[in-house]
This record gives structure tokens, C-alpha cells and sequence, in this order.
């Protein structure tokens, strides 16, 4: 599920800005941050020397993993330009740039010969399946001349459809013009990094 942000709506600009997040992942990395910080200020303060310095690297390795994947994941989108914010990397690409918007096993943007994944936008088979199940259903109730019932689709499908009216909308603006950046977050990774090598030098 996502959730599309519609707060910074202005005079000039008639369609808000949107971002689309994962609220399952930002629950369980809050609770998994939650539990990480318990054990590891549990083992700071009760634990031994070596158990102290194993608490350290365990926390510098597992904090950043556990919040590049559940807290930093998000898609936003303006007139302008496409912002896609995976784990490791935050991809920037003008609306001119980008050719497609997929969603089979997971969310995809096309830029190119590039394929650039929507992590915070998850795709839910089960809940397509029902969204497909309602939409037959609906329609055979229209075929007998039932009052038409408004079937919601897939989250997922939901959120790429926005997205794509937004690159067909706006792909030929002036300021929606230019090339696809891609950034790695060597913030993220680098304690990851240093974190892993101090277990398996602690382990050792």
C-alpha cells in the first residue's frame, strides 16, 4: 500500500507533488530499530569487553541495513522530474528521460536501456488477484444491468497509473527535460561495510 502526499499543493502549481511509501516496511523498521537499540543497550552496559565491542559493530552493521531497506524506500513525483530513493542509491529522473513505468513481480521505471526498481512501492499478487476477481464480478453485474459498482485496483497498478498521467502530462515541459543521475548513498553503506568487517574480525 502507498500513500500519495497532496500537502504541497500551491496556487501555481495545480497538481500536488506525490510520494508513495511502504507503510508495512516503516512499521517493521521502526520495531526492528526498537528491538535492535534494547539489545544493544543491553549489551553495552551488562555485557563484557568483547561483548561491548560485538554490541558496536553488530549495531554500526544492522542499524543502517535495517533502515536503508524498511525507512529510506520512497518514490516521489512532481511536474517536473521522477525521484526514486532505493536502500543504496537515490535515482533522479526528468519526466522527458523516463520511456516506461511497469509493474509485474515489482514496480519498475524504464530510462533508456536502464531498469530502475520501485522498492517503496511493493506489488501485492494477492491483493491484484482480488482487485481482477472484484473487476470480473463487476462486470457481469453491469452485463445484467446492475447498478456498476466502483472497484478499486491493486495498490501497486493504482500508483503507476498515477505516475504514468503524471510522465504523459508533463514529459514536455521545459523544466522536465535532462538526464537520468544516479547517487549511492556511501553514507549507508560505508558502516554497513566497516560494521561487517569488525564481526567477522571480532569472530575470528
Amino acid at each position: 500500500m502507498t500513500s500519495p502526499d497532496n500537502s504541497s499543493r500551491t496556487p501555481t502549481q495545480p497538481y500536488a507533488d506525490r510520494s508513495y511509501r511502504s507503510p508495512a516496511a516503516l512499521v517493521g523498521g521502526v520495531l526492528l530499530l526498537a528491538l535492535l537499540a534494547w539489545l544493544g543497550i543491553d549489551a553495552l552496559v551488562h555485557g563484557t569487553a568483547r561483548t561491548r565491542l560485538l554490541a558496536v559493530a553488530g549495531l554500526l552493521f544492522a542499524v543502517p541495513l535495517v533502515a536503508a531497506f524498511t525507512l529510506r524506500p520512497v518514490v516521489r513525483a512532481n511536474e517536473d522530474r521522477l525521484t526514486v530513493r532505493n536502500p543504496f542509491r537515490t535515482i533522479v529522473l526528468p519526466w522527458a528521460a523516463v520511456d516506461d513505468l511497469r509493474a509485474s513481480f515489482s514496480c519498475e521505471v524504464f530510462a533508456g536501456d536502464k531498469k530502475y526498481q520501485l522498492w517503496s512501492i511493493p506489488v501485492s499478487l494477492r491483493q491484484r488477484k482480488r482487485a481482477n476477481r472484484a473487476s470480473a464480478k463487476a462486470a457481469g453485474a453491469a452485463g445484467r444491468g446492475e447498478e456498476p459498482v466502483e472497484v478499486r485496483r491493486a495498490s501497486a497498478d493504482q500508483a503507476l497509473d498515477e505516475l504514468r498521467e503524471l510522465r504523459e502530462r508533463n514529459s514536455g515541459r521545459e523544466t522536465a527535460q535532462g538526464a537520468v543521475t544516479v547517487r549511492w548513498m556511501y553514507e549507508i553503506i560505508v558502516p554497513i561495510v566497516v560494521g561487517a568487517i569488525g564481526l567477522v574480525v571480532l569472530a575470528l
